[in-house]
């Protein structure tokens, strides 16, 4: 149960619809703070919000396991491992309509362009429609769409589907982390017997140098090291302790924005590699681990 709702205006203006994805037994609600209590608003379940985006995700997903690979047209962008596919703009297309419909009022930001922008006090949503693009091309069956709700510059609310494996790991803020409908934590296990996951930043090749030094230094102090070729995903193997510790020097706010909620809601840490607070402003590094490490 949430213990309080870090955004109650927000969800005071969702229309709530009975949804058509149930994604966990617990009856997720929130209570307002006590800047809210003197309001007369009634209390808001949140559970219809997760749903709604829930089951448009996962109607999402099915444009990626029924892709046509023989007639895959693909785009190049900022360099050749910058690559978009007509499925990346069809399903941000349905995500723009789908979210609209869901909060009317919120901005849409997404990698494949056409952005609002955001505002210090507004809500946004910042969308990923395929995280690990090149891994769909491939069919390396390491992709995923991701969602997150800010408002102004915290995220509320944070999706995140892969369809192969039929998984969807989402999070509220202040409610926990899930996938699937089972509550999820980080691990409690130190580096030393910890996998360490990490992005080579194929946008920004200067920066792989320097990601190779860093990579060997946890190399030889972790279990092992692993490149799953998305940032989303690899933030949500965090949350849920099948991984301890994620870094990459570049990314995008659309590629962390629903994974950082849901390792901090599992309990971990998200920050920059220096360690400072994650910008949605643009471009920045991050390291992701357990309240261990």
């Amino acid at each position: 149960m949430i213990e309080g709702c870090a955004d109650y205006e927000l969800f005071y203006h969702i229309v709530l619809q009975k949804s058509r994805f149930s994604i966990a037994k617990e009856n997720i609600n929130c209570y307002n703070y006590d800047e809210h209590k003197n309001r007369g608003m009634p209390v808001i379940n949140l559970k219809a919000l997760i749903n709604e985006i829930c089951s448009l995700v996962k109607e999402c997903g099915k444009v990626i396991l029924n892709a046509d690979r023989d007639k895959m047209a693909i785009d190049i962008k900022s360099g050749v491992a910058d690559l978009v596919t007509e499925y990346d703009k069809n399903i941000q297309e349905q995500l723009a309509v789908g979210l609209k419909r869901i909060l009317p009022e919120a901005k849409f930001i997404g990698e494949e362009g056409a952005n609002d922008e955001l505002t210090e006090s507004g809500y946004a949503f910042v969308v990923d429609p395929i995280d690990g693009t090149t891994n769909f091309i491939k069919d390396y069956h390491m992709s995923a769409i991701s969602v997150a709700l800010l408002k102004g510059k915290s995220v509320v609310a944070g999706v995140v589907y892969n369809p192969y494996l039929d998984e969807i790991f989402y999070a509220i803020k202040g409610g926990g982390a899930f996938c699937n409908g089972k509550k999820i934590s980080v691990s409690s296990k130190p580096l030393s017997n910890g996998l360490v996951l990490f992005g080579s930043v194929p946008y920004n090749k200067e920066l792989f140098p320097e990601t190779l030094e860093i990579l060997s230094e946890y190399y030889y102090k972790a279990l092992d090291i692993r490149r799953g070729g998305s940032a989303a995903l690899d933030l949500c193997y965090v949350a849920c302790g099948r991984a301890e510790l994620y870094f990459e020097l570049l990314v995008s706010p659309w590629d962390f924005a629903a994974g950082k909620l849901l390792v901090e809601e599992a309990g971990g840490v998200v920050t920059t590699f220096d360690g400072e607070q994650l910008s949605f402003d643009g471009k920045t590094s991050i390291l992701a681990k357990n309240n261990v490490i």
